[in-house]
């Protein structure tokens, strides 16, 4: 996984005491709020060309945007972004209330995706949102331990369509790994606490899985439809299932070629 520079750590958090038996609650403030006149200028920029949009984005939100990127009839908002170049990103999708948004180069996000709140989120070269994903931190959450609202997805990862991850704590995807299928979830949040989730490296995740918070798939793992993943999972190269999931067999030498077989034809080698 990537590691943070000191500028790029957590946030601050702060603590509310209750007077009741000072129980503590933590909360963070809003990453980015978002005005509606705001939203209508973004709205309106939305629906240029995007030959247009990107002069639009850079000089009036002092956006980074490289070269060679496309973008569709779709709403960026953060209160900073970073788009490498070769990135293409399709119609309708929306990105809202996000504090820094950072999109590697040759990025592709199909349509109708959802991006919405958290302190940060970074798409990692080559990686690839489909559609109809819905990726989402609560803002100011009312919990009682600290929060990292960050998503992370890896160099050469993917998240194919329908799935719903909730990034209220921290959410990372490893290197060249493979949210399939359709309808999973991932959670980092019950009712007033939060706990991070992990996928490692060259995993693949089926269809209508769910990971509660603090859970964990290993790097090099398959993890069989409609498994659910309580908490953390050791080991590498497994078959993962169940309820609650746990390793059930090795991958077979075919399996694991698999897993690190190329997410896509025109990955570099050396993500």
């Amino acid at each position: 996984m990537e590691k943070l520079t000191a500028l790029e750590q957590p946030s601050v958090r702060t603590k509310e005491s209750t007077g009741v038996a000072e129980e503590v609650r933590w909360t963070t403030g809003a990453s980015h709020r978002v005005s509606k006149f705001r939203l209508l200028v973004l709205g309106l920029i939305g629906l240029l060309p995007s030959f247009l949009m990107r002069p639009c984005y850079r000089w009036f939100f002092g956006y980074r945007i490289g070269k060679r990127v496309r973008i569709g009839f779709s709403i960026i908002d953060a209160s900073q972004c970073v788009i490498e170049d070769d990135v293409q990103i399709g119609h309708l999708n929306i990105v809202v209330g996000v504090g820094q948004i950072n999109i590697g180069d040759h990025v592709r996000i199909g349509h109708l995706n959802i991006i919405r709140g958290g302190n940060e989120v970074r798409l990692g070269r080559y990686s690839e949102i489909i559609r109809v994903n819905e990726i989402n931190s609560i803002p100011n959450p009312d919990v009682v331990n600290p929060v990292d609202p960050r998503f992370f997805l890896g160099p050469g990862s993917i998240i194919t369509a329908n799935h719903k991850i909730d990034f209220t704590d921290r959410v990372e995807i490893g290197r060249r790994s493979i949210i399939g299928g359709r309808n999973s979830s991932l959670w980092t949040h019950n009712r007033q606490r939060t706990l991070p989730i992990s996928v490692g490296d060259f995993a693949y995740v089926g269809s209508e899985i769910r990971m509660a918070p603090g859970s964990s798939i290993p790097s090099r793992c398959i993890v069989g439809i409609g498994a659910v993943i309580t908490g953390k999972i050791d080991g590498e190269g497994y078959l993962i299932g169940g309820l609650p999931a746990k390793p059930l067999k090795e991958l077979s030498e075919e399996d694991k070629f698999l897993v690190e077989y190329k997410t896509r034809r025109d990955l570099p080698d050396d993500v």
